[in-house]
């Protein structure tokens, strides 16, 4: 058992330390020349069609969310006073009786 884990310990080992080193161009330089452009566009949007469906789906979410708790506050809002006009009905009948 232990002859196992010394063995795949060094084949692993072997294998991490012979793997070639991909070499990364740098792109900064590119990307700050695309951005730093005066063409009229936001900075938000300067990076292509991924940004702009980025945006669009955060302002819709943002949109609908903000739907959603305006209409749930109303909706909470309308119950209570539903309630109380209910409540006080119900008084009004019993009184009468």
């Amino acid at each position: 058992m232990l002859r196992n884990l010394l063995a795949l310990r060094q084949i692993t080992q072997r294998t991490i330390s012979t793997a070639s080193h991909r070499q990364l161009e740098n792109k900064v330089p590119e990307k700050q020349k695309l951005f730093q452009e005066e063409n009229g566009i936001p900075v938000h949007l300067k990076g292509g069609v991924a940004d702009a469906l980025l945006y669009r789906a955060t302002m819709i979410l943002t949109w609908r969310s903000s739907i959603c708790h305006v209409s749930t506050g109303y909706g909470f809002i309308s119950q209570e006073a539903g309630l109380s006009s209910v409540s006080s009905q119900q008084l009004a009948g019993s009184v009468d009786q």
